[in-house]
């Protein structure tokens, strides 16, 4: 009997990640790709990015509307209760065999308690991993508590899972997924990439992604864009905050900076392609994204990763942090523009959606049924 298999996503970073699960799953003979879109990609505020996942050849079964128009705490917290009520609905219509949700946004958050209540089976990408400077901490464990089956992205992570109660025979470590991408994408070249975004060729690039710090108040950015102040040489490739709380706010700081400089420039989404390849071709990425820990080190490419939202999270020797303080991060770019390597590979080696996939094909029967696995 062919499983339904449903995957949910509410990001184009998210998006980006799962596209080739996706496309193997569509592809297999075994299961039946679902898939469900929320969130930013829904947004014409954040670019509309369901068109892209269109353009890919997938079809989205169903659409979940859920985003307010704020990004207020209560906000989001009213509009993970409207993402309930959608979820609910179409996982009614739907009836998916097996829910997939990578890790720790909160629109995962609504679509997991959903399924729970609704009985249907959760299997969790990253799931053990810590991120101290945001709720999503709190969330991905939450998320890992609804799951029945764990694919981590390092052998630590693993033995996090365990140690919240799950069984070692249902959590595996598969190296995180945003490798595979790295791995199987063909790059555009420097020129190819330059002129698509319109950069100054004779310059070199940063590319910096800054998403609120859940846990504190936005003013975070302003000390970054100081910093970046003195790198008028520099192309300034600038894409988008999340939806989190505070990220308009974010955004709309970064539209004024962006109209002030002309080598500053600012982007919706790059989408997978032009993303990966504009890591590639950065001299540093800056900013707070998880992607500057993970996936960047691969391209050998340096980070600077700013405040306290990926604390906690393991990291290369090629990632400088740095507090939110302008000399902190101005001394963290200069070392990192300076660095030479080593890059270290921590994640795995990019074979990820074969071994979670080959996985799932051995589980004969998704279920939402365990106990608690004490150590």
């Amino acid at each position: 009997m062919i499983r339904k298999i449903c995957v949910v996503t509410g990001t184009r970073a998210e998006y980006g990640l799962l596209s080739n699960l996706m496309r193997a799953i569509q592809q297999s003979i075994d299961f039946d790709l679902q898939l469900v879109v929320t969130g930013m990609h829904l947004s014409p505020e954040f670019g509309l990015t369901y068109k892209q996942i269109e353009d890919d050849g997938f079809v989205i079964d169903e659409k979940v509307e859920m985003l307010l128009s704020s990004d207020t705490s209560s906000a989001v917290a009213k509009s993970m209760g409207l993402a309930t009520i959608g979820f609910s609905s179409a996982f009614e219509r739907i009836q998916p065999d097996l829910l997939i949700i990578l890790g720790d946004r909160f629109e995962m958050l609504a679509a997991a308690q959903t399924a729970l209540v609704m009985q249907i089976p959760i299997a969790h990408i990253h799931g053990g991993e810590c991120t101290f400077g945001a709720y999503d901490d709190a969330i991905r464990h939450s998320i890992t508590k609804m799951a029945t089956w764990h694919f981590t992205s390092t052998e630590s992570h693993r033995n996090r899972v365990i140690q919240l109660g799950e069984n070692p025979e249902r959590v595996w470590n598969v190296g995180a997924i945003g490798i595979e991408n790295i791995v199987n994408l063909p790059l555009m070249t420097r020129e190819e990439l330059y002129a698509n975004l319109q950069l100054d060729i004779d310059k070199p690039m940063f590319l910096i992604t800054y998403h609120p710090e859940t846990n504190l108040q936005i003013d975070g950015i302003y000390s970054l864009l100081e910093a970046l102040d003195s790198y008028q040489h520099v192309n300034l490739v600038f894409t988008k905050a999340n939806a989190d709380n505070g990220g308009r706010q974010i955004n709309e700081v970064l539209e004024e900076y962006t109209l002030k400089y002309d080598n500053a420039y600012l982007f919706d989404s790059l989408g997978q392609l032009r993303y990966l390849s504009a890591v590639k071709e950065a001299a540093v990425v800056i900013g707070n994204s998880s992607s500057g820990l993970i996936e960047v080190p691969y391209l050998q490419t340096p980070t600077v990763n700013c405040g306290d939202r990926q604390a906690g999270r393991e990291k290369p020797s090629s990632v400088f942090d740095c507090t939110l303080e302008v000399p902190s991060i101005e001394d963290a770019i200069k070392h990192a523009f300076t660095y030479k390597g080593p890059y270290d590979q921590i994640f795995g080696d990019g074979h990820v959606v074969e071994k979670i996939m080959a996985t799932l094909k051995q589980i004969p029967s998704f279920s939402v049924q365990k106990e608690f696995y004490d150590l």
